[in-house]
């Protein structure tokens, strides 16, 4: 059988490879590898092994070096959430007023979403849907199969009925996220990161999900600027395990930039 002699600083001789009975354990017909005995095959000094450790990142280093990131993207979300709700405050009283105004109902909508390390959180959102949509929607889906099968298969409607006249304008300007500037600065979102999912779609995720638990959900992020709703639901889930993955500053900043014309020319708002 086969002897392999270890290698430790108290034993210096070369490195043996024996293969004993070789005829015992080839199958017939198929390459032979001949290693000579007594052949050096590598011969490392403790200097060299301790020179070449050194080359490797640490765990630790890795630890810290992921740290540094999440604390860099989260002082960027802070100062941006903040800055936005001071600028942006008089613009959501006159929405929020607006949609108290055209239809009855609250002004906010707030539904539980799941967020970093799979813990839920209320997400605020303008309301732009009637007030009983959910009733609505579940006698849609049981009464009309087209719907049935583009819900199943987008968790979306391109032609929603149960959307106000002022909510089909608020998200086709994106307007009715505004909110969720207040889940950043609490710490529930990031400025960029994966759309926020109901427990629903957690089973749409599979593998996945547990890269999508890795990073706080976004106001915006790569689904965004790359076409929202126009995009599959698949390619989502795959958009967003990919920038859990990649995360950085300088990927946030990126994608804060492709957002204004995302959003100016309204592809997939609906």
């Amino acid at each position: 059988m086969p002897v392999l002699e270890s290698y430790s600083s108290g034993n210096r001789e070369p490195l043996k490879a024996i293969l004993a009975q070789q005829e015992s354990w080839s199958e017939p017909g198929s390459p032979r590898i001949s290693l000579q005995p007594h052949t050096v095959i590598a011969k490392f000094t403790p200097e060299v092994l301790i020179a070449t450790s050194r080359k490797l990142p640490s765990r630790k280093a890795a630890q810290e070096a992921n740290i540094q990131s999440d604390w860099a993207v989260r002082s960027f979300d802070i100062f941006v959430s903040l800055v936005a709700i001071v600028l942006l405050l008089p613009l959501m009283i006159v929405v929020f007023l607006l949609v108290k105004a055209t239809s009855s109902g609250p002004g906010l909508f707030c539904q539980q979403r799941v967020g970093r390390d799979g813990q839920l959180f209320p997400c605020l959102k303008f309301r732009t849907m009637v007030p009983d949509a959910q009733q609505q929607l579940e006698r849609l889906l049981a009464e009309a199969e087209e719907a049935r099968l583009e819900w199943e298969r987008d968790q979306k409607l391109r032609y929603d009925p149960r959307v106000t006249a002022i909510g089909e304008f608020l998200r086709k300007t994106s307007l009715d996220e505004l909110p969720q500037l207040f889940n950043v600065l609490i710490g529930h979102m990031s400025i960029v990161g994966p759309r926020p999912i109901v427990q629903g779609e957690i089973v749409r995720y599979g593998s996945r999900f547990a890269a999508y638990c890795t990073v706080r959900p976004g106001l915006t992020g790569l689904w965004q600027v790359s076409g929202r709703n126009d995009v599959s639901y698949a390619r989502r889930v795959r958009l967003d395990s990919f920038y859990a993955r990649r995360q950085s500053l300088a990927l946030n900043v990126s994608i804060c930039f492709q957002t204004v014309p995302a959003i100016l020319s309204s592809r997939g708002c609906y």
